[in-house]
């Protein structure tokens, strides 16, 4: 009986002992070329407030330089040197009367009226004394025309008007109410 149970039980140990030495193999996981993207949240704008400030104080230098109206004529071009990516100059004069906007033109030389009015008039208390950010909710003409919560900076440029640029930070929570935040400093 011996003799029967030895062969079953010699193949038994070699085939447990063939099938650990190919677990214990050495064997090298392929490595991803580059780590997957790290999402993005909606509400964060993908230009810093330090370009956004950036982009508006080399517009009020180009006002100062060139002159109002040449200069008002560069930021409503929307192939001008004013509409980088999602930012773009806009023009108001302190009485509400839009003065250069590249993305909506056929408001040029109109008073902002409604709830743009509220906004345009809130935003232009903002900066009368120098500069300011503001947050407000405007649609975004690139996203479907989607009301959307927007962070601007707007700078004087002279007793009469003013100019600003702002970046879409999301979805509008809520009413979606047009609303002005007037934050001096972020």
């Amino acid at each position: 009986m011996r003799r029967t149970l030895l062969p079953p039980l010699l193949v038994l140990i070699l085939f447990t002992l063939a099938v650990a030495a190919g677990c214990a193999e050495n064997r090298t996981l392929p490595v991803p070329a580059t780590p997957p993207p790290t999402p993005v949240s909606p509400m964060m704008p993908s230009v810093s407030n330090e370009t956004l400030v950036s982009f508006v104080d080399h517009a009020v230098a180009y006002a100062k330089e060139q002159g109002d109206q040449r200069a008002l004529s560069e930021f409503s071009n929307r192939n001008g040197s004013f509409m980088q990516g999602e930012l773009y100059i806009f023009a108001y004069g302190y009485n509400g009367t839009t003065l250069a906007h590249p993305i909506n033109p056929e408001a040029i030389g109109k008073p902002r009226e409604g709830a743009n009015a509220v906004f345009v008039k809130e935003m232009a208390e903002t900066v009368r004394n120098g500069s300011g950010f503001y947050r407000y909710v405007y649609i975004n003409p690139r996203d479907n025309n989607i009301l959307e919560s927007k962070l601007g900076y707007g700078r004087q440029v002279a007793d009469d008007w003013w100019l600003g640029s702002g970046v879409y930070t999301g979805p509008v929570n809520g009413t979606g109410t047009a609303t002005v935040t007037s934050l001096k400093t972020l």
